[in-house]
């Protein structure tokens, strides 16, 4: 007959072991390095800290000091998608951040900042389809990976919603749109989206990116798919730099 006292103090002593260890691998803060909160890859701290974009344009995403619904900018010249929302505006600690996981390849902030959007993103109109804004293959292949497809994946899984990364192809190798202001960044980007001939397309889709700076890389993609006959095109970003 097995021994009841044996069995619980084995028991103890593996339940302590799971418990050191969970201790001493438990996930870490991305920002700050310090103990993520409920086994998360953030902190309490820097999660309180993230700058979230809750008053905004509701055209593109500008921060706004009012409840406006839409910036001077979106009366005087509507863009052509019907909605934009960004989650967080860009500035201290998402310019850490999303750097990091832009030009770094660092993963695990991406999936971080999908969390964080699906989140924000849970009372938004459903769209069919989510269209990662691409990269031409020139930069893909420098770069080595998408970082807006990356950032696509898990925030698709987590909102249920299917994945088109084959639709809209960019097929103008452009210049990095960081060094240009926002004229030349619209001179830049026109016509640098095309839409796969022929494809099914999803009356109404959103395109997700990793930052909005003047809106015109979103401006040139959603043209092209209402071009090609999508119904409506919402914009989803990490960020928006005010």
């Amino acid at each position: 007959m097995p021994n009841p006292v044996n069995q619980t103090t084995a028991h103890g002593v593996d339940g302590r072991w799971a418990r050191a260890w969970a201790f001493v691998f438990a996930p870490s803060c991305l920002i700050c390095h310090e103990r993520g909160h409920n086994g998360g890859d953030i902190c309490q701290s820097c999660l309180d800290s993230l700058p979230s974009n809750r008053i905004a344009c509701q055209r593109c995403a500008l921060p706004l000091g009012s409840v406006e619904t839409l910036c001077g900018d979106c009366l005087r010249r509507p863009p052509p998608q019907s909605a934009t929302r960004a989650t967080f505006v860009y500035r201290t600690p998402l310019d850490r951040l999303l750097p990091r996981a832009k030009f770094h390849g660092d993963l695990a902030s991406l999936r971080l900042l999908a969390t964080l959007m699906a989140r924000d993103l849970a009372d938004a109109d459903r769209p069919q389809a989510l269209l990662p804004i691409p990269l031409h293959r020139n930069r893909l292949r420098r770069r080595g990976y998408d970082q807006a497809l990356e950032l696509t994946r898990p925030l698709a899984r987590k909102l249920g919603l299917p994945l088109r990364d084959d639709l809209l192809r960019r097929v103008r190798a452009t210049s990095a749109q960081t060094r240009l202001d926002a004229a030349a960044r619209r001179r830049n980007v026109r016509g640098a989206f095309v839409v796969r001939a022929g494809a099914a397309l999803p009356a109404h889709v959103a395109l997700v990116d990793d930052v909005m700076t003047t809106g015109a890389t979103a401006r040139a993609a959603a043209s092209a798919l209402l071009r090609a006959g999508v119904a409506r095109v919402d914009v989803w970003v990490c960020a928006r730099v005010p």
